[in-house]
């Protein structure tokens, strides 16, 4: 829903309280002034000057957005940028009498066009796919083989890789059908842990997240190949699943020609056999995975654009250029590299290199040019605009005049990423049509989801931020300083309760701050996720006190269901009538953007039976509701009647399934 934006009011007086506060001063400014009747010419005089700042602070007050928005940038305030949506990308051969095909870094593969055009998802890392095919999927507890092959392949199906029970010598036992040897390459493991449908637990954040290196692995896992003999030992590349506990990729050496055909547990079928084999378990809980799949490669929905001109410089101050997509989202993985004048550059977006008569050679981005010097190579970067500026010669230094041959200017932008925004957050198995020339790959689409993505942030969210952000001075003391800070890390909402501790639910504790965070999302409840919940978190830890304690939760939430029979007009379409109410209803109870002001239900804001009642009545083709009879459920239970439903402090509500039935009025209603 898109909200007008509404001229800031600056200063509200009127005439009227002027001459008030006018009355007000008098006696400590002039105590000899005792006839303050509007007789008096002194009064007549006041009354002028009233009237003539009324008129002042009126056209203050038509200060333009831009004006605002401009004032904002001045104090380094900026929208949040959109971000992008993630997912997985499966590639399936042509062949499968070969090893492996590789699949470059930075392939594109897009979703059927929207209204904005083609929705495109490039892969983050390179990718070897197999010829050979993952046939079979078992576990072995210590005792038994079960075959969960179906279930690793299908989603919604979890299994347990090492039983139920953890024991040591468990194993998770992969099968591969291939019509050649197993390659010597890589062998990358795409594991989806299953999901519980509760909220995930509350974080603490507890340190820096360098520590968390220090923290001992819940088991130890051994990677093996059968070789007819014995089990021999792989190279493991990476594991990002910490033991099987998060989703993530693992990456092993392929064991070549050394692996050979065989028949293991309750597979008939002679397979390549690789397993995964428990050790030294210390789960608290059984790990369970939805899928295991091969032959898939984390992408993002953005674009790249590369060895872009941007312009020429012209040895002047304060140059500005602005490239030719945007939003730029942040790079994949930051990475330093050698820059101009024999400085290391630290590339977080924007690759940004410039020839002054020596080559091209890359410039650093920096937040702002007031630590910069005269000599330093710096530029900033507005990445909701795309725009890029440099220094005056004081601080920061302007790019040398030069045109390199064969080329319409010195300033070239090596690499960037656009893209990003909710359009794409799109279902399971619709990105599929494949943009890169890809020979020896017959077809890819995407197994899961794509789940991240998030809105530039709206003006009026910008400007409700703006003075908590220059209040909070890089630091979270206060509640409204960590709802700042959260918003920062990429969520839509924040809320945080002060003396507030998870684990202490209705008890003040000194010291604690618990911190509620919503995504972005197009569910009726968005929900964050674990990873969502450690990004917030390390994000806050460092700017927290050493003597707070901050966890960060999901939120709770409510679930409210309207119940009427509304009379409609007899002329009006009573399906067009149902659905308008039913988008209403859910709207304005939207923890996103509903609430009075369309920026998102209030948490613990009372649901008044008023507001619905009158949002009801409000709705085109709507003439009154039967009886005056209106019920509203929380969570299942029905309301008191004619109530308001308070929440707690904290939670938010959402609705669905509202039980509304559209009757013609028998009056002659029109």
């Amino acid at each position: 829903m898109t909200m007008p934006l509404a001229a800031p009011e600056l200063d509200d007086r009127r005439f009227a309280d002027l001459v008030a506060e006018i009355r007000t001063l008098i006696p400590r400014y002039a105590p000899e002034w005792t006839d303050h009747n509007d007789s008096d010419p002194g009064m007549a005089i006041a009354k002028l000057f009233a009237w003539s700042t009324e008129l002042t602070l009126w056209r203050l007050n038509q200060v333009p957005e831009r004006a605002y928005i401009k004032f904002l940038q001045m104090v380094g305030v900026e929208r949040r940028p959109a971000s992008a949506s993630r997912t997985e990308i499966s590639f399936a051969p042509a062949r499968t009498d070969v090893a492996e095909i590789f699949v470059p870094q930075g392939t594109q593969v897009a979703a059927p066009a929207d209204a904005e055009g083609p929705i495109i998802f490039e892969t983050i890392r390179p990718l070897a796919v197999l010829g050979a095919t993952l046939a079979a999927v078992q576990s072995f507890d210590g005792f038994g083989y079960s075959v969960d092959t179906t279930k690793a392949q299908t989603g919604g199906q979890w299994f347990y890789p090492f039983g139920a029970n953890t024991r040591d010598g468990a194993a998770l036992m992969l099968g591969f059908a291939s019509q050649v040897s197993l390659t010597s390459g890589t062998i990358d493991l795409a594991v989806r842990i299953a999901k519980d449908k509760k909220a995930p637990a509350p974080l603490a954040c507890e340190g820096p997240t360098e520590g968390l290196a220090a923290i001992p692995a819940p088991a130890n896992l051994s990677w093996e190949y059968w070789d007819l003999v014995r089990w021999q030992p792989l190279v493991l590349l990476r594991d990002e699943t910490q033991c099987l506990l998060k989703d993530g990729h693992i990456t092993l050496r392929g064991p070549g020609a050394a692996c050979r055909l065989a028949k293991l547990g309750d597979v008939t079928a002679p397979l390549y056999w690789l397993r995964c084999r428990l050790e030294a378990p210390n789960y608290e809980r059984a790990p369970r995975l939805d899928a295991v799949i091969i032959n898939t490669v984390p992408a993002m929905q953005a674009a790249t654009n590369r060895d872009e001109i941007v312009g020429a410089s012209n040895g002047r101050p304060d140059q500005s250029f602005g490239l030719a997509g945007r939003p730029v989202l942040p790079a994949v993985e930051e990475e330093w590299v050698d820059g101009a004048y024999g400085r290391r550059v630290q590339i977080t977006s924007l690759t940004l290199e410039i020839d002054e008569g020596q080559g091209f050679a890359a410039w650093q981005e920096v937040d702002d040019f007031y630590a910069s010097g005269p000599s330093d190579p710096h530029y900033v970067l507005n990445r909701n605009l795309g725009a890029i500026q440099f220094g005056d010669g004081v601080h920061g230094r302007i790019p040398l005049a030069y045109e390199p041959p064969g080329l319409s200017g010195n300033i070239v932008a090596r690499h960037y990423l656009i893209g990003g925004g909710r359009r794409g957050m799109l279902a399971a198995a619709t990105v599929t049509e494949i943009q890169t020339f890809l020979p020896g790959i017959e077809s890819a689409t995407n197994p899961f989801p794509a789940e991240g993505g998030s809105q530039e942030e709206s003006v009026a969210a910008t400007k409700l931020r703006a003075a908590a952000e220059i209040k909070s001075n890089c630091r979270a003391v206060t509640c409204e300083d960590f709802e700042v800070r959260a918003l920062e890390a990429g969520v839509m909402r924040a809320k945080a309760l002060p003396l507030t501790h998870p684990r202490y639910p209705g008890a003040k504790i000194p010291g604690a701050v618990t911190v509620i965070v919503v995504p972005d999302g197009d569910v009726a409840n968005p929900m964050p996720n674990s990873t969502t919940l450690a990004t917030v978190c390390a994000h806050l830890d460092k700017y927290r006190l050493m003597t707070t304690e901050v966890h960060v939760r999901a939120p709770v939430y409510r679930l409210i269901r309207v119940g009427a029979d509304v009379l409609a007009a007899r002329n009006a379409d009573f399906a067009d009538v149902r659905r308008t109410l039913e988008t209403r209803l859910n709207g304005f109870l939207h923890p996103l953007t509903g609430g009075p002001d369309g920026l998102g239900w209030p948490f613990g804001g009372t649901v008044f039976f008023s507001d619905i009642y009158r949002l009801i009545l409000e709705t085109q083709g709507v003439l009154r509701i039967a009886d005056g009879q209106l019920t509203m459920s929380i969570d299942g239970d029905a309301a008191p009647f004619c109530r308001d439903i308070p929440l707690c402090p904290g939670e938010l509500v959402y609705a669905e399934g509202h039980d509304l039935n559209i009757l013609a009025a028998q009056d002659g209603g029109r």
